[in-house]
């Protein structure tokens, strides 16, 4: 990975810790697989150490990762569960709310959303 396309939306800690939940949501890191140390992940996006310190604090307080004094972070064993739960949680009482505004600033049905949204799949995930 290269430099964070990082957005002003949201804290720059919350945004690594994003891309942590997704690099194990995409079983890209494993549970119970050593992560990138403080230094690395803050090198590797091109932030301070302490940012990093601060998305490893927020995700050790959720059980989605964990520190092994003198070798560094793991992910969880239930890191993926709670993954989704924290980021549903987050979307349907953040996002979805904005969502369903512009849907219905913009007069977009639900059926047209759900066409789009079977599509998607289809294209994203084809089955074998």
């Amino acid at each position: 990975m290269s430099q964070m396309e990082f957005n002003d939306t949201q804290a720059i800690y919350l945004q690594i810790a994003d891309y942590i939940c997704e690099q194990v949501l995409l079983e890209h890191w494993s549970v119970e697989e050593r992560i990138p140390s403080v230094r690395d992940l803050a090198a590797l996006v091109e932030v301070n150490p302490n940012t990093v310190v601060r998305s490893y604090d927020f995700l050790q307080q959720r059980d989605i990762i964990y520190n092994k004094r003198g070798l560094g972070y793991f992910v969880g064993s239930n890191a993926p569960q709670k993954i989704k739960v924290y980021r549903k949680e987050r979307f349907l009482e953040a996002e979805l709310p904005e969502f369903f505004r512009t849907l219905y600033l913009l007069d977009i049905s639900l059926e047209e959303i759900q066409e789009r949204y079977q599509t998607f799949i289809a294209e994203t995930f084809p089955t074998s």
